[in-house]
């Protein structure tokens, strides 16, 4: 018998024809009971394994008297106190001469000191592991959005309207509240986002950034909030959304209008509580996100309608910053004409070195229906088509209707209407070089986007 009462380890003996265990004195002394509250009895040890190790351990057991295989394992074992300890057990049996199996003897280390330390190891390894994947993912976002180019740092304009608008943005800009806001279609609501963001506290992190009209339904909620493997068909791998990935940073929810009815609760609920589950999945994951949202519709008419959620509007609705459109901004025009032109030309490698007033009267004089990214497009295909060093303008400007600011038509009216026209003036060409998108100052699948929602198609 390996009955040591004096050992550091805890020792026992099982006798297994007649069923009875001894246990030493420190192996009682360790979980902390009496004799009489560890009786002698392999359930007197199994009932006190943890419920995770019962199996395991008794397997291990079945195995070395069967099959002879070496018994040394990590278990837990729950003390008199009711915390459980963990314990290095090494054990032996001895078969007669039939190879039955006769006794078992074996002890107990306690190793839960060291165990506690590989614990919290596998966890901070498990934490980074997860900083990790986020970087990862982060840098993975990054390396799409370097595709585009921004001017953030670079907002054009000494109007009145412009000016309230940064000192709005001044105002806000050093919370975490979340900020609407609301414009025409190429106003440069991203590039108030990116100033916001550039003067918050979360600066040094990215702003991420998703475009809720250029995916289709069934793709927004795992950008959003991400997907676990086999979520759905072509679900290979897991996938962190843009709300893990914003964790401690800014979330820019373009186009937030044309997000659909059905994912709108879950926005609410992150919104509200910083909690959200991946597509598929049913662990609750945490963020820290804070919100920009922005959109060209009247949310609160969509709210009437039944397209947009009560609830979510009030939560958005915090601080409404409006971008004013570019009819409105005709003081800033010379200003975006000379910045982009010398912008266009440096990029494309040409010397524009004046703009006549007669262009810069037709330029003012036009109403701008898609507002700043219509007068960079218009000014691109003028820099291309000027053979000298004056700006030469291709493009026919239409002069607003006088009795515009009587018209009884509805914004999204006049929006199909003018989306219409460009169309039939491009043979409903959407894409491609001098189609609708590019002329409207629109990506391609924000247009469709729009189109699907004015109901507007070739006849």
């Amino acid at each position: 018998m390996l009955a040591l009462a004096g050992a550091t380890d805890g020792l026992w003996d099982w006798d297994i024809r007649s069923n009875t265990v001894y246990y030493s004195d420190r192996f009682r002394e360790i979980l902390g009971y009496s004799p009489e509250e560890f009786p002698g009895a392999i359930d007197s040890f199994r009932s006190r394994l943890h419920p995770e190790d019962a199996d395991p351990f008794w397997a291990a057991v079945q195995r070395h008297l069967h099959e002879r295989v070496p018994f040394k394992m990590e278990y837990r074992l729950k003390t008199k106190a009711g915390e459980y300890l963990w314990f290095l057990a090494r054990a032996q049996a001895v078969w007669d001469a039939e190879g039955s199996s006769v006794r078992m003897s074996g002890w107990i280390q306690d190793i839960t000191e060291n165990k506690q330390t590989e614990l919290n190891l596998k966890a901070a390894l498990f934490e980074i592991e997860g900083l990790r994947t986020k970087l990862e993912a982060e840098r993975a976002y990054l390396q799409d959005e370097i595709k585009f180019e921004y001017n953030h740092e670079n907002i054009i304009g000494q109007s009145d309207g412009l000016k309230y608008v940064l000192y709005k943005v001044e105002q806000i800009a050093h919370t975490d509240t979340t900020v609407l806001i609301l414009g025409e279609t190429g106003t440069g609501k991203e590039l108030v986002a990116r100033a916001i963001h550039g003067l918050s506290t979360r600066k040094n992190r990215a702003l991420v950034k998703i475009n809720c009209a250029t995916l289709p339904s069934n793709l927004i909620e795992s950008e959003l909030f991400g997907h676990e493997k086999g979520a759905f068909t072509g679900a290979h791998a897991k996938q962190m959304g843009r709300f893990e990935i914003a964790d401690g940073a800014t979330l820019f929810l373009d186009e937030l209008g044309e997000l659909p009815l059905e994912l709108q609760p879950k926005l609410l609920r992150v919104i509200q509580d910083g909690e959200f589950e991946r597509l598929g999945g049913s662990r609750t994951f945490k963020a820290d996100v804070r919100i920009i949202a922005a959109t060209n519709r009247n949310l609160e008419e969509e709210v009437r309608k039944g397209r947009f959620r009560e609830d979510l509007w009030y939560r958005l609705n915090v601080f409404p910053i409006t971008v004013p459109p570019l009819r409105e901004r005709k003081e800033d025009i010379p200003l975006l004409v000379e910045f982009f032109v010398h912008k266009i030309s440096k990029r494309l490698g040409k010397s524009i070195e004046s703009i006549p007033t007669t262009v810069m009267n037709a330029l003012q004089n036009y109403h701008w229906p898609g507002n700043i990214r219509e007068l960079e497009n218009v000014l691109e295909r003028a820099v291309i088509n000027s053979s000298g060093p004056k700006l030469r303008l291709v493009d026919e400007l239409e002069k607003p209707h006088k009795d515009l600011t009587a018209s009884r038509k509805t914004l999204d009216e006049v929006e199909r209407e003018h989306i219409v026209r460009v169309l039939e003036m491009t043979n409903w060409k959407v894409s491609g070089k001098n189609g609708a998108a590019e002329i409207l100052g629109l990506d391609r699948s924000t247009l469709r986007a729009r189109m699907r929602k004015l109901g507007i198609n070739q006849a």
